[in-house]
């Protein structure tokens, strides 16, 4: 029995075990069935994200392609317009080119139908002149006969009332030149007192514009360029300069014609080195910052001339372009050093002529204020300034003296004529501006060759730095009422036919020896 108990209970265990194996088989097949299916279901989302990924990349490749297409036919669209205005141009001139040549044939055969009647008039003249001399032979033969006097008494007689005649009319002459000497003698003395006032000559240093700017390393070229170039362009986009990096060791080169452009980006490169963070967002930052502190530097500098030259009341405006004349240079000459030179010597001038220091001051200093506004300007740099001077309030006076200083306009002003001559004093006198050696000597033998050109000059010399000239004249073929209009002719001559800055005197000399020997 007992034997029995243990066998059926050791089958209802091996039953039970049997039973529970299969029961977990069974979970077992039911976990891995729903872990497939999960996993499944995990891998189509992953296939249908792969597929929407995809799908929209494709969709950025095509509006990127799109974009740059139409980028690119714009481009093609622009260099096309500007290749059809071109050759428009150019058949525009070749047509004018043609008609010019149509005209100069024309003018060539009507200068020839000149000539031919020229010359026959010529033939026509010399046999009326030839009849004429005939027919006043007769007619003197016959007057003598009339009259029973010669030809040399009648021609004694004449000159006698001529001379008495012309004295009469001399002397009138005098008397009136006097008049007009007394009338004139307040007015030419004021001009003599300018001319002498224009040999003043101030101090002068010589400075240039910096356009280069000093690397710790070559590595910070690299730096600067940045990936695919995106610090460079963005550098140059920014500051609106050309930023030239080239193999020189240590050294970036700015290249711009704008002077405000070049010192703010100098400045902005400056602080990126010393931050050492390069980057497009930096260098906006920097260069907000730079161009903030330049014009407040700029507002100091006018303000420091205003000053110095003792003006007030000019517009912060106005003092900004004062102040930018220092970044600017002409022949090496500093132009914020010209203009406060130049308004000295305005001020000077005016006080010894009697009229307003310092409203000639004032346009002294503010005489070339143009040639640091938009290089894109079509006038002149007088006619510019005078435009902003005018647009911010100076007087009138003043704004025409700024146009006429180079003749753009005629002075009609004392004041004018002072802002011309002071601004030609202090940039062409002795040291104030650097010359090349060759042009230099060229002007001086142009000017010779000029005074020997002229008949009866024996010798000529150029001296002070081209400033006066020496005609030495023959004695047997000029006479000293001749040397007068002579040194006109020269001068009258050198006008027409140089540039030069400034003024150049003619003294023409007359020698004549005369010796004896006493015994």
């Amino acid at each position: 029995m007992d034997i029995l108990s243990v066998i059926i209970g050791l089958g209802l265990l091996c039953v039970g075990f049997f039973a529970s194996h299969l029961i977990q088989a069974g979970k077992v097949k039911k976990i891995e069935s729903e872990r497939k299916e999960k996993f499944n279901e995990i891998v189509e989302r992953a296939k249908e994200k792969a597929k929407d990924i995809q799908y929209r990349a494709r969709q950025e490749m095509k509006q990127t392609l799109r974009e740059e297409k139409l980028k690119l036919e714009d481009e093609f669209k622009k260099l096309k317009d500007d290749l059809s205005q071109h050759q428009k141009s150019i058949e525009k001139k070749q047509s004018d080119f043609e008609r010019r040549v149509k005209n100069l044939d024309t003018k060539e055969q009507k200068l020839q139908d000149m000539e031919n009647k020229i010359g026959d008039e010529r033939k026509s003249i010399q046999d009326a002149k030839d009849k004429y001399e005939e027919k006043r032979k007769e007619i003197i033969n016959e007057l003598e006969r009339v009259a029973q006097i010669s030809r040399e008494e009648a021609r004694g007689r004449l000159e006698d009332e001529m001379v008495e005649e012309a004295k009469v009319h001399a002397s009138k002459a005098i008397n009136r030149i006097e008049e007009e000497t007394k009338e004139q003698a307040e007015r030419k003395a004021k001009r003599v007192i300018g001319i002498a006032i224009q040999r003043f000559a101030g101090e002068y240093v010589a400075e240039r514009t910096i356009t280069s700017v000093e690397l710790p390393s070559d590595d910070v070229k690299g730096r600067l360029i940045g990936r695919e170039g995106r610090n460079i362009r963005a550098f140059e986009q920014i500051c609106g300069v050309d930023l030239i990096i080239d193999d020189t060791p240590e050294t970036v080169v700015i290249s711009s014609f704008n002077v405000v452009r070049r010192e703010i980006a100098r400045q902005t490169i400056k602080k990126l080195l010393d931050d050492g963070r390069i980057h497009p967002a930096k260098i906006e930052e920097f260069y907000e910052k730079s161009k903030s502190e330049f014009e407040v530097r700029l507002r100091e500098l006018g303000e420091k001339a205003q000053m110095e030259i003792g003006v007030h009341g000019i517009h912060p405006e106005i003092l900004k372009l004062v102040g930018a004349l220092n970044y600017r240079t002409s022949y090496t000459q500093n132009q914020y050093q010209h203009a406060l030179e130049a308004a000295m010597i305005c001020g000077a001038m005016a006080a010894e002529l009697g009229i307003n220091v310092r409203q000639a001051r004032r346009a002294g200093l503010l005489h070339d204020i143009g040639k640091v506004l938009d290089a894109s300007a079509e006038s002149s740099h007088a006619m510019t300034g005078a435009d902003f001077a005018r647009k911010f309030g100076e007087h009138p006076d003043i704004v025409h003296a700024i146009r006429a200083h180079h003749d753009d306009e005629k002075p009609e002003s004392v004041l004018a004529h002072i802002v011309a001559a002071s601004d030609a004093l202090s940039g062409a006198r002795p040291g104030a501006r650097k010359a090349m050696q060759e042009s230099y000597i060229s002007r001086l033998t142009d000017i010779e060759k000029i005074a020997n050109s002229f008949e009866g000059v024996g010798r000529s010399y150029a001296i002070s730095a081209g400033r006066e000239v020496r005609v030495l004249v023959e004695n047997d073929k000029v006479d000293d009422e001749a040397t007068v209009m002579l040194s006109r002719d020269i001068a009258k001559k050198i006008e027409e036919e140089m540039s030069y800055p400034g003024t150049i005197k003619i003294t023409v000399l007359r020698e004549t020896k005369a010796v004896g020997v006493a015994k």
